[in-house]
């Protein structure tokens, strides 16, 4: 299994530090509005490789933070009047409903950054005993890149390029700044009530300690993967390695993982064009959370995926056929759930695909090849339940869900049998009515081998 580490460059062979057991850290939600789609991108494909990690047998450990205290958490509760807990208490909870929604499986601790303060304060003192970070005289407290000549490592830039004295005390700054960043924020008067006692007086933690923290506090000084989106790894992930690597004098994470940008109809995503959705806009569309993590799991994670309304109906159709050819499976399998090898080469084409970086679109390819090769021919039905035990082996890594067969009202059914016989007496134009009937109430009949069958539209 191989993964591409932004730190190297390159496809790296996937080693643990301590096999069977992997760290895994992914970068939170920021609690002050609604997830949008394309932070959901990158929640579905860190899903994606935690999935896949335990179906290969590792015992991950799954750590997420919450980020409740950062600058646009503080302008939120400025601008609502509401407590910073009353802000992200609420925000945290519509979260976690956004992934139980596309059945992100939830991270096994996530931590707060409010829960950490003291432990920041302490790693805070240590950088500033070590010499890698300075008390400035307002009281905040500043790393110095200066300090740490690895500094750039991971983002590819080089040090001798950094603005020479400069400091950057917001949590998010341009790209091209190289710059001494805030790790403890002296209080000023904008923050209102948000404000934690330190030895260097009142204020707040700045975004890039928190993560560093709560990973090592969770995971240990070294832990095996790191991930988030691609505009996360300057200033953010390079802050932390900085930070965390100073301090402890330990390599941070072995593996660093980034998903590319979401757009949406070709487009950065923007209020002003009208194409920003969060997932509830898109539930009020219509479409389900099912289709929608399709949609965003389908691309491969570090390509840029344009999310489109034609990509939701594409979902929509792609789910249908797996769904008729899993029913068709019951059907012929009945109680049967029992191994064969017969879908050996699905398993096999599925895995060889998502060992390579996660090719999720390989993966998918293989599943639908083997639908199109299956429906080609007739099948027993201990061949169906070995194929069905397989299916959910892998459904357990995409997390799509297998359909079961709907209970089909007594009255319905009647009618289904009534329009068989129909046919069978060459009656169509009853046969017609009755199919228009049942699809005024929301019934489709599909004709099958096996006989008619009702399944709602």
């Amino acid at each position: 299994m191989k993964f591409y580490n932004t730190l190297t460059r390159r496809k790296d062979d996937f080693v643990p530090l301590a096999p069977p057991r992997v760290g895994m850290y992914t970068c939170g939600p920021t609690v002050y509005n609604y997830a949008h789609i394309g932070n959901l991108r990158a929640f579905t494909f860190e899903d994606l490789l935690r999935r896949y990690l335990e179906y290969k047998g590792y015992q991950v450990t799954h750590v997420m933070n919450i980020t409740d205290v950062e600058d646009k958490i503080i302008r939120t509760v400025r601008e609502t009047g509401k407590t910073l807990r009353e802000v992200t208490d609420f925000y945290t909870a519509e979260f976690f409903r956004d992934l139980d929604t596309l059945n992100i499986r939830r991270a096994h601790i996530t931590p707060r950054a409010t829960e950490t303060i003291p432990d920041i304060i302490q790693l805070i003192e240590t950088l500033i005993a070590r010499k890698h970070a300075y008390v400035a005289d307002d009281g905040s407290v500043y790393y110095s890149i200066q300090s740490f000549p690895e500094y750039g490592k991971l983002s590819h830039r080089r040090l001798d390029e950094q603005m020479a004295g400069a400091r950057v005390k917001q949590d998010e700054y341009a790209k091209e700044q190289m710059a001494d960043f805030a790790l403890w924020k002296a209080w000023n008067p904008d923050d209102g009530p948000v404000k934690w006692p330190s030895p260097w007086g009142e204020g707040r933690p700045g975004w890039h300690i928190e993560c560093s923290v709560m990973s090592m506090k969770h995971l240990g000084e070294s832990f095996d993967i790191h991930c988030g989106g691609e505009d996360l790894v300057f200033p953010h992930h390079e802050d932390e390695i900085a930070q965390s690597e100073a301090a402890t004098g330990k390599p941070f994470v072995k593996y660093w993982l980034h998903n590319a940008h979401l757009l949406v109809e070709g487009k950065k995503m923007s209020k002003s064009l009208g194409n920003f959705f969060t997932l509830r806009d898109l539930l009020a569309k219509g479409w389900t959370g099912r289709e929608i993590r399709y949609a965003l799991i389908s691309a491969h994670y570090r390509d840029p995926l344009n999310f489109t309304f034609d990509g939701l109906q594409a979902a929509r159709s792609a789910l249908q056929r797996m769904d008729e050819f899993l029913l068709k499976l019951q059907e012929l399998a009945g109680a049967r759930f029992v191994a064969t090898a017969t879908a050996d080469s699905l398993r096999a084409a599925f895995e060889s695909a998502l060992d390579d970086d996660l090719n999720i679109s390989g993966a998918l390819g293989a599943l639908f090849e083997f639908i199109r090769e299956t429906n080609k021919r007739d099948i027993i039905a201990d061949e169906a339940a070995g194929i069905l035990a397989v299916w959910r082996r892998l459904d357990e890594v995409l997390g799509f869900g297998i359909p079961t067969k709907s209970e089909v009202p007594a009255e319905v059914q009647a009618l289904v049998e009534e329009r068989q016989a129909a046919r069978k007496s060459k009656n169509f134009k009853r046969a017609d009515e009755i199919r228009d009937q049942l699809a005024a109430q929301g019934w489709v009949i599909e004709d099958t081998p096996q006989g008619p069958r009702a399944k709602r539209r």
